[in-house]
């Protein structure tokens, strides 16, 4: 009798996890980016010069995003959003023009970085930093 219960609350409690995580997962509407970035062209050749990209990232973004950019940052717990691997096909093979628009204009938790990093070719660094996480 008490493995019946036992074994009934342990299902009943899986069930619960799993409507959870997939409520939450169809909470985050797939990102709707303007035809105007995705045909956005990188002006800088595709380069982090002077590693400009690399030092943005690590003040603006790995506190979120990770060192490594897996999505493993300190900050990435406390967030509603799942965080993505930057090292990701699924990122990596998005256009330069999608990533400036998710990763500088942002949305939801992820906040516009367009004043923090004035410079539109310091913007670009970081895209092509991103690029250098593939896996």
């Amino acid at each position: 009798m008490k493995t019946n219960l036992r074994l009934i609350l342990s299902l009943g409690a899986i069930a619960l996890f799993t409507l959870t995580l997939a409520a939450f997962s169809l909470s985050q509407d797939p990102w709707s980016v303007p035809d105007k970035y995705k045909n956005m062209k990188n002006t800088t050749g595709g380069k982090d010069s002077d590693g400009v990209g690399e030092e943005l990232y690590a003040q603006h973004c790995k506190s979120c995003h990770g060192k490594e950019g897996f999505g493993d940052g300190t900050k990435a717990k406390e967030l509603k959003t799942e965080m993505r691997d930057l090292s990701s096909k699924e990122v990596q093979s998005q256009t330069d023009g999608v990533l400036y628009y998710k990763g500088i204009i942002g949305r939801d938790e992820m906040p516009n970085f367009e004043k923090k990093i004035g410079d539109v070719e310091d913007r670009w660094m970081v895209v092509n930093y991103i690029r250098t996480m593939a896996e």
